[in-house]
């Protein structure tokens, strides 16, 4: 798109204006009516079009065309043509979204002044445009655990096609990571990546947001022409107004809208991800999501596992967030201690990589400004202090009970988080806690604990890792 389409129906001047830009260098292209003109944008849309108001034998005239273009190509900016007797018109058309007008006869000096300046302002408007279309979040994901490794081999299977995926997991365990990481890795890398957070938007401007505006002002794109030739990730799509519901399916089947205020429909080619945390059967059946629409997202369902399933990953990610709070906010840079790692994969992660980034962040603001980070410095599970050192503190269930019991409780439930620290790996776990791998399985089967490759451990009375071993 970096050449200029010029559209009058008298052949000798617009041959006679080709002439003149292409002797300064600019590519022209060449329409005597309307259907030329709409077929020229059609097959690749003009940097600037220099158009006569009045077209004989055409459907449209140039304020047609002017609409048009100005409706579906905003960023294309329109030169108009203009007769002596035709100013209030060729003003009128200013109005209506024309960049400048030229008066027949022209001079060619005046003519080139205003075709430069329409020339540069399209060229900052396709910058614009590239710059919002830019990758401006993370992609690159983190991680070795089996969870984790699942994962990846999923969305890499998905990353080249154009079917819709349906991200589930719990909040903060990088759903909007793993849908970046598709669009990275996609044909569609190149185009946008645009995000509608179905939560954050008020209902009643929803449908503004996604399909635009058309009013006397002129158009305002919505986010779906943002996002036209890449992908639209819609974050939590439960949330999503049911009256909008309706109109993005119809979005889906035939990729076509209207925006509000609009009359004529929009084409657009999108790939759709979406998000959730809730269980969208149950918000189906409480007749809060269109089951249809469901239907039409859900065609490729991957689980995006968290932080808890995935505890082998911990280390790294602290280190990658320690580095990136150095970089980004120029916090202290520091490594973890072997025995705050630790801690770390045994504390409780409701709030998943989101609040393990926020505990990171924590530590460094508040924490030396060098050395080690040490257990002491984290928070507690309740995010109380820590216990004092040297003390175990007991549970209430647990301080009541007889020392016999008491220990096998401590030894089920110390087992359990080291299985699952390690990602139920069984070697891993008894060469930790100074064990060997037989002793080990007799231990666990002895305290009821079973063991398994995603689960890691739970109470139980089989060991089938045992087993197999």
């Amino acid at each position: 798109m970096s050449d200029i389409l010029i559209v009058d129906d008298e052949r000798d001047i617009r041959e006679l204006i080709a002439d003149i830009l292409e002797d300064e260098g600019f590519g022209t292209r060449l329409a005597g009516n309307s259907d030329e003109c709409m077929a020229q944008f059609a097959e690749a849309p003009p940097a600037l079009l220099i158009l006569d108001i009045w077209l004989k034998d055409s459907q449209m005239d140039g304020i047609d065309i002017l609409k048009t273009v100005k409706r579906d190509f905003p960023d294309v900016p329109v030169v108009i043509i203009s007769g002596h007797g035709n100013i209030e018109i060729a003003v009128a058309a200013i109005k209506q979204g024309a960049y400048d007008f030229i008066e027949k006869p022209f001079n060619i000096d005046q003519l080139m002044v205003v075709i430069r300046r329409g020339m540069e302002t399209s060229r900052l408007r396709r910058e614009n445009q590239k710059l919002k279309r830019r990758e401006t979040g993370p992609t690159e994901m983190l991680g070795d655990s089996p969870a984790f490794r699942a994962l990846i081999a999923q969305l890499d299977k998905v990353t080249k096609s154009n079917g819709r995926v349906m991200l589930t997991g719990p909040a903060g365990s990088g759903k909007e990571l793993a849908a970046r990481y598709i669009h990275a890795n996609s044909n569609r890398s190149e185009a946008p990546f645009i995000t509608v957070s179905s939560a954050s938007v008020e209902p009643d401007r929803m449908e503004e947001v996604l399909f635009g505006r058309e009013s006397e002002e002129g158009v305002q794109p919505g986010l779906l022409e943002e996002a036209n030739g890449g992908i639209l990730y819609f974050d939590e799509v439960a949330d999503m107004p049911l009256g909008t519901q309706s109109k993005i399916l119809r979005v889906l089947v035939d990729q076509t809208f209207l925006r509000v205020g609009g009359n004529a429909k929009v084409q657009v080619d999108l790939r759709v991800i979406s998000s959730t945390s809730r269980d969208l059967e149950a918000e189906i059946s409480a007749d809060r999501f269109r089951r249809e629409l469901y239907h039409r997202l859900n065609v490729v369902p991957i689980e995006v596992p968290g932080l808890e399933e995935r505890r082998e990953d911990i280390p790294a990610l602290a280190a990658h967030f320690i580095e990136g709070l150095n970089r980004t906010q120029g916090l202290p840079l520091r490594e973890l201690s072997d025995e705050a790692a630790a801690l770390l994969q045994t504390m409780g992660w409701p709030g998943n990589v989101r609040q393990l980034r926020n505990v990171i962040e924590r530590v460094l603001i508040l924490g030396d400004a060098s050395g080690e980070i040490e257990a002491r410095e984290l928070p507690g599970e309740s995010e109380g202090a820590p216990a004092e050192e040297g003390r175990v503190v007991l549970s209430g269930t647990v301080a009541t009970m007889p020392l016999r019991e008491a220990r096998e409780a401590f030894e089920r439930e110390y087992l359990m988080t080291q299985i699952n620290r390690f990602g139920g790996n069984i070697s891993r776990t008894a060469e930790f806690v100074g064990m060997e791998r037989s002793a080990l399985h007799r231990k666990l089967k002895s305290l009821g604990v079973v063991t398994g490759s995603k689960a890691g451990a739970k109470n139980g009375a089989e060991d089938e890792d045992a087993k197999a071993g």
